[in-house]
């Protein structure tokens, strides 16, 4: 299964198909890099939705009895089997010893979140002081921007990407208010070129470079939650440190889903959730990063009593001995039922590893991209236009697991036909549909499956290879 050091995604499908002695699209391809994979067992440590569990399901349509072709854990993550027997064994702990669980077992109430630090800390690059696990991701981006970002008169502006997700955009609006800025002075938004779904970098770099001294904290996502553009994080960081920014990172859509390197790419923040790749379940508990080079300069502007010193937190004499670094942003205790989840699935990434997951990940979304666009080329010489357009880059560098998909001459509500054919994505407007094959528990032949469903709708007389 794994591509040759350099080699694309379609040159491996064609090469495997040149070995088998068929056809780029026949479902043996897909069978053969199912066979290769060596991940392929940790689809068992998933729990994954029959079709019959659907609530759009049209049960004349499919086996009621099968799985599930389950492409949206870029929105939320499959449940992990461990997730259960873990949170059985906190609520066996509270019914047994009460109080006492604060400081017994392998997750003491206490520092329950602490105790899965270590497990984070790979999936986004950093050491183990650079990270607290609390709360959601937006009240972790609202204290971490408390911090920040302190305009003053000559940098006062916030840099963010058009479109950025509407809880990003809100926190940004309002933490300008929260300052008495002006907000369409403040809040410079960067939009790409006429014509085009994608932003360049070398458009990011030209503003940041002609605006910079304006602008107090650049605020990007790591992965853009509607095209699935990966942003360059290290080039967005050194350019805009080079001109005195602070630079932070939403990492919903990319924690989990690309190799991160937040502490040697020097980024100064990041935050992100846990619900989506790293499947903590709805609601499950974020993290957040402050770089180790702010950890003694860098304060929170709202303190809680989780963030005082453990060996002199229960003196309750109320002079507060602040933790150094991202801990000292804690506010409260850790919801522990939340930590469970987290600690499932944590313990999966770590046994699979993100190297591992990534070069599965290029093969596995590069395979749905070339069975797509085998089918519906965007070919100048085609003398039909093409029916489905994916706006996602098309680099294996600049994307993750997502391909997000439009249908500009179609006539049927795409996302309603393929829910109805237990296909599990998600909808987002202005007309994209959203498809992400994880490699933890989506397999190849998910992908031909897919490719096979959406022929059947666009052209339901068109044969197979």
């Amino acid at each position: 299964m794994e591509p040759l050091p350099l080699e694309l995604p379609a040159d491996t499908v064609q090469h495997i198909a040149a070995e088998l002695n068929c056809h780029p699209t026949d479902q043996r391809v897909a069978f053969y890099l199912d066979e290769e994979d060596k991940l392929r067992h940790f689809r068992e440590y998933f729990y994954i939705p029959k079709m019959q569990d659907l609530p759009p399901i049209d049960l004349s349509l499919v086996n009621k009895d099968e799985n599930s072709i389950y492409f949206v854990g870029n929105s939320l993550g499959l449940q992990p089997k461990l997730v259960k027997k873990y949170l059985e064994e906190e609520l066996d702990k509270w019914a047994k010893i009460g109080a006492y669980g604060h400081d017994i077992g392998k997750r003491p109430w206490i520092t329950g979140d602490e105790c899965i630090v270590d497990l984070m800390k790979d999936i986004v690059g950093a050491n183990e002081k650079e990270i607290v696990l609390m709360n959601g991701l937006s009240v972790n981006l609202h204290l971490l921007m408390l911090s920040f970002f302190k305009p003053t008169p000559k940098r006062y502006k916030i840099l963010l990407e058009a479109k950025a997700f509407p809880s990003d955009h809100y926190i940004i609006e309002s933490q300008l208010q929260l300052h008495g800025l002006n907000v369409e002075e403040s809040m410079r938004i960067i939009e790409p070129r006429e014509g085009e779904d994608l932003l360049r970098i070398d458009d990011i770099l030209e503003v940041i470079e002609k605006e910079g001294d304006s602008i107090a904290v650049i605020m990007f996502s790591g992965v853009h939650f509607y095209t699935g553009q990966i942003f360059n994080m290290p080039a967005i960081t050194k350019a805009g440190q080079a001109k005195g920014c602070f630079v932070g990172f939403d990492l919903a859509h990319a924690v989990g889903n690309i190799e991160l390197h937040l502490h040697d790419w020097g980024v100064d923040f990041a935050c992100w959730c846990s619900y989506k790749y790293l499947n903590s379940g709805a609601g499950g508990l974020a993290g957040a990063f402050v770089h180790e080079k702010h950890a003694y300069t860098i304060k929170p502007a709202l303190v809680g009593w989780f963030g005082h010193e453990l060996s002199t937190r229960f003196k309750m004499d109320n002079k507060l001995k602040l933790i150094p670094g991202a801990s000292g942003f804690r506010i409260s205790n850790p919801p522990m039922l939340l930590v469970c989840s987290l600690h499932a699935s944590l313990e999966i990434f770590r046994e699979a590893t993100m190297k591992a997951l990534r070069r599965k990940s290029i093969l596995l979304t590069g395979y749905l991209e070339f069975l797509i666009k085998h089918y519906y080329s965007n070919d100048k010489s085609e003398t039909r236009e093409p029916t489905v357009k994916i706006i996602t880059p098309s680099h294996i560098e600049h994307r993750g697991c997502q391909l997000t998909l439009t249908f500009p001459n179609s006539e049927k509500n795409m996302f309603e036909e393929l829910s109805k054919r237990g296909v599990v994505c998600d909808k987002r407007e202005p007309n994209g549909i959203r498809v992400a094959p994880v490699p933890l528990y989506n397999s190849f032949h998910d992908v031909y499956k897919f490719a096979c469903l959406l022929t059947s709708l666009i052209h339901p007389t068109k044969t197979k290879n």
